[in-house]
């Protein structure tokens, strides 16, 4: 019994203090309403530039050039943006209508592989300041929507620019992502069940870890070598494989693995609901079912598109502003300098012995020469004022 209990209660009692014995009602959390709306902001963006880059001069395919891939990376890619399209609706089967038909509503891994098959949008934006990554353009493309991204520096030119692989990265990020996510939290499950006082912060280091080596294995072991991109801007000294078209920069792992742990705690981590840390509040929701879904997505897509933009897109410009000159192995493929520098062109490939052009600027061409842009002469040296 309790120690209230072991009191005599008093003959009368006062409104004041039965109201000092009743508890606070709880105030409903906003916080999913506050990542929904960050959600459909970030839609309605992705949305305003796709429609830009679809009507405007963008939307036209990169040339591969003069050089003819070796048989084995047509083979990887021809595969690649068959295969992966044509599983796309068994994958949309899987996830998103049989559980419809089975529980009248889109699970959770529905709603991440609809978030992720979106997130894309940010994949070219790693070269948001200098070009340092670049697709494999002899596979199917329709040039890329960045240059109308507000703000966007890197020179690019409709019909010479990265070309990003539709075939591939639209059915790719979406499945794909989510699959590599069920992946991971399989280890996380596994390393819980093993060692049980692991706690929090030790499973999101076992999905940080995971994720790293998986990336180096999908990427630097598989991706790369069978042509799919390359970074030829990575930093050499902090590369596997330097030097070559398949260049590894082992801070891509730290990025990407990032990326990918997050999604992976964000799919782990949820309450006894099956609710991620976003949807806090979404009882409070008004509107029926089918408006609280919706909150709901567009709040996970919010979580995922910060995930790839904090630890994928800022960091990726640092490392882009500290760029190695491009390997001779990737000059020499016109299929990955998709006439943006290098033969054909008056413009070198970028190198930190010359400045970072930009889409505003002028640039320094193939014979040393300062090329401004048309109608632009150089800025006049203004004399400082001087005493009498």
């Amino acid at each position: 019994m309790s120690e209230l209990s072991n009191k005599k209660a008093p003959a009368t009692e006062s409104l004041s203090a039965v109201g000092r014995l009743e508890e606070p009602t709880a105030r409903p959390s906003r916080r999913v309403k506050i990542w929904a709306t960050a959600g459909g902001l970030i839609l309605v963006f992705q949305i305003y530039v796709w429609i830009r880059w679809i009507t405007g001069p963008y939307f036209t395919p990169v040339d591969p050039g003069p050089t003819d891939p070796p048989t084995f990376m047509k083979v990887a890619l021809m595969m690649w943006q068959i295969g992966s399209p044509a599983l796309f609706p068994v994958a949309i089967w899987w996830f998103i209508i049989r559980p419809w038909r089975r529980e009248r509503r889109i699970t959770l891994d529905g709603m991440i592989m609809v978030s992720t098959g979106l997130f894309f949008f940010q994949d070219p934006l790693l070269n948001y300041i200098n070009t340092w990554c670049t697709y494999n353009a002899w596979a199917f493309n329709m040039g890329s929507w960045a240059p109308h991204v507000p703000g966007w520096l890197s020179p690019e030119r409709p019909g010479a620019q990265v070309a990003e692989p539709l075939g591939i990265n639209v059915s790719g990020y979406a499945f794909g992502v989510l699959l590599c996510t069920i992946l991971g939290c399989w280890v996380m499950r596994k390393a819980k069940n093993r060692w049980p006082n692991l706690g929090t912060k030790g499973l999101i280091a076992v999905a940080a870890v995971w994720a790293f080596f998986f990336d180096f294995v999908m990427e630097g072991l598989v991706l790369m070598p069978l042509g799919m991109y390359t970074f030829p801007g990575a930093i050499q000294s902090l590369s596997i494989n330097a030097g070559t078209y398949y260049q590894w920069p082992i801070y891509e792992g730290l990025m990407w693995g990032g990326v990918q742990a997050a999604l992976c705690c964000l799919r782990f981590f949820t309450d006894d609901r099956g609710r991620t840390v976003v949807e806090k509040g979404l009882d409070d929701v008004r509107g029926g079912f089918a408006k609280q879904q919706f909150v709901r997505f567009l709040a996970i897509f919010a979580a995922i598109s910060a995930s790839f933009f904090v630890f994928y897109i800022i960091p990726a410009q640092f490392m882009a502003t500290h760029a190695d000159p491009w390997p001779e192995d990737v000059q020499k493929r016109s299929y990955f300098t998709s006439g943006l520098c290098g033969d054909g062109t008056d413009r070198p490939c970028p190198d930190p012995s010359l400045p970072i052009p930009t889409r505003h600027s002028g640039y320094i061409n193939t014979d040393g020469e300062l090329v401004l842009p048309e109608g632009v002469q150089m800025p006049e040296v203004v004399p400082h004022e001087r005493s009498e």
